[in-house]
C-alpha cells in the first residue's frame, strides 16, 4: 500500500485502527510492515497497539484528547479531574486525560498526550453524555456532577471535608445539586451521598454569601 492510498482511506478521521486497512484482499503482514515503516519515518503516530494517528503535516484534523481517550478504551468516558477542569469546576490544568471504564486500570503516554483509565464496576457506569467539544469533535464525557462523584468514589477519603476543600471547587453554580443528589442516590453508595450533602452545603453557603454582598 502506498502512503497516498492510506491518506485516501483515512480521509478526515483523526485516528485509525489496523482493522480499517485489513479489510478485503490484502496481505496483513505487508500492512503491518508498512505501518511500522511509516511510524519510524514519522508519518504516523502509534497510540497503542493497533491504533494510529496521522502525524503533522498529514493530519487534516487535530485530534481532541477526549476523542482520543474514547478510542483508546472502548466503553470508557472522560471523567474525574479532566471533566471537572473541562467544565471549569477546578482551577488546575490537568496534564493527563483521565477516563473511567469497567476495564482494568491502565495508562498510555503517547505522542498526543498521556491517557489514564480508572476502573469502576458496571453499577457505576452511568451519568455521562455524548458531548459536543467543538471543531467537529464529540466524545463521551461525564456530567459535571458525575465527574465529581467518580473522583470521590475512586479516592480514599474522598468524601471528607479536607479532600473536598483540597479540590478547590469553583463555579459551583454550574453544578445541579438535584442531579448531584440523584446520581449519588442512584449509586447506592453512602460515601457518595455524604459527599453530595457536603458539596450541597458548601454551594448553599457560597450562594448566601453572594446574596449578602
Amino acid at each position: 500500500m502506498e502512503f497516498a492510498r492510506l491518506l485516501e482511506i483515512i480521509g478526515n478521521e483523526p485516528l485509525f485502527d489496523t482493522g480499517l486497512l485489513l479489510a478485503g484482499d490484502v496481505d496483513p503482514n505487508h500492512i503491518r510492515r508498512q505501518l511500522s515503516r511509516w511510524t519510524k519515518a514519522g508519518r504516523i503516530l502509534q497510540m497503542k497497539r493497533g491504533l494510529y494517528a496521522l502525524a503533522p503535516p498529514y493530519q487534516k484534523v487535530k485530534p481532541h484528547p477526549f476523542s482520543v481517550a474514547n478510542r483508546m478504551v472502548h466503553g470508557s468516558y472522560v471523567s474525574c479531574q479532566s471533566a471537572l477542569a473541562y467544565y471549569g469546576l477546578t482551577p488546575e490544568t490537568v496534564p493527563v486525560t483521565i477516563s473511567v471504564s469497567t476495564s482494568k486500570p491502565r495508562r498510555w503516554d503517547t505522542p498526543l498526550g498521556a491517557f489514564a483509565f480508572r476502573n469502576i464496576n458496571l453499577g457505576m457506569l452511568f451519568g455521562y453524555t455524548f458531548e459536543d467539544l467543538g471543531g467537529g469533535h464529540r466524545a463521551f464525557v461525564a456530567l459535571p456532577e458525575k465527574a465529581l462523584l467518580d473522583l470521590v468514589h475512586l479516592t480514599p477519603g474522598g468524601d471528607g471535608k479536607a479532600y473536598l476543600n483540597e479540590l478547590r471547587l469553583q463555579n459551583l453554580d454550574r453544578l445541579n445539586m438535584s442531579v448531584l443528589k440523584g446520581l449519588a442516590e442512584q449509586s447506592a453508595r453512602p460515601k457518595l451521598m455524604r459527599a453530595a450533602e457536603i458539596v450541597g452545603r458548601v454551594a448553599n453557603s457560597m450562594e448566601n454569601e453572594r446574596a449578602i454582598r
